[in-house]
């Protein structure tokens, strides 16, 4: 009885906070929506019809997928990669985990100001250190062609610290018998990675996966603070669905419609999951 006593205070909580928020914008999907509750008219599947014909929606879904599918496999690449060398180093180890993971403890909003001022095509700190080295001075997030990119190294670099922490975790769960066994046997180390490495940090992999997918199909702030000028350019190059759905709700005050979008972000984030668990969770034999 204690025990559930205890589990019904955030119980209570999780059921306030997400779960009547989500029944509530279901029902605003449905209605016309007045800041006058009994002044809400039902309009049925109106506002999902008209997602099919929203072209800027249209733009909105491409570029999330774009941030997706390069942000997640570059950031766990290099998240892993950096993780391998960090275990490597025999001296330090703590101090160079602190100062990845610095940037992941950082407000999103502080961090999309300063790359703004170091991005700036006119008098940004990157430019002038290419220009130095005889680059050619980069537009970046005034470029439609380099904004997204841009965007989404930002979010790779913000989100780094916590990868690696993840692997570095999973790599020093691995018992060391099994590197001195594989070696002794003549293993390289290619052979490491490929039969040792991987197959154990599967679970670290499939729960990075799905996490940061989630993360970057719901990517918002960095977007609206790196191009706080011209919020989702330039030409929509950078927008995103959750952006597009703030757009929607609270410049425009279209919150049926809004409420709309948001039920289909959701079930694309339930689906993208559910399907991620599926393909990529796989049963590791010893």
């Amino acid at each position: 009885m204690w025990a559930y006593a205890f589990l019904l205070v955030p119980f209570a909580l999780f059921l306030l906070i997400r779960i009547y928020p989500a029944i509530q914008a279901f029902y605003l999907s449905l209605h016309e929506w007045s800041a006058n509750p009994a002044n809400r008219p039902f309009v049925g599947m109106e506002h999902y019809m008209r997602l099919a014909v929203d072209a800027r929606l249209g733009q909105a879904l491409l570029n999330t997928v774009k941030y997706t599918l390069i942000g997640v496999p570059v950031q766990l690449a290099l998240g892993l990669g950096l993780a391998i060398l960090l275990q490597s180093i025999p001296r330090f180890r703590a101090f160079f985990r602190a100062l990845y993971f610095a940037p992941y403890v950082v407000p999103a909003v502080a961090i999309g100001w300063v790359f703004s001022w170091m991005l700036s095509a006119n008098f940004g700190v990157v430019n002038t250190l290419l220009i130095a080295v005889g680059i050619p001075a980069q537009e970046f997030l005034r470029d439609p062609d380099q904004a997204l990119l841009t965007v989404t190294g930002v979010v790779i670099w913000q989100h780094l610290g916590f990868q690696i922490v993840l692997f570095l975790a999973g790599l020093e769960s691995i018992p060391k018998t099994y590197f001195e066994a594989a070696r002794i046997d003549g293993a390289d180390g290619w052979s490491l990675f490929r039969h040792i490495i991987l197959p154990l940090l599967n679970g670290v992999i499939v729960f990075s996966t799905v996490i940061f997918t989630i993360r970057y199909l719901q990517l918002f702030t960095l977007i609206v603070n790196l191009n706080f000028t011209d919020q989702g350019g330039p030409l929509g190059s950078t927008l995103s669905v959750a952006l597009y759905i703030y757009q929607l709700a609270f410049q425009r005050f279209q919150f049926g419609y809004a409420s709309a979008v948001t039920v289909v972000l959701f079930v694309i984030v339930l689906f993208v999951t559910l399907v991620q668990m599926r393909l990529i969770t796989r049963r590791v034999e010893y």
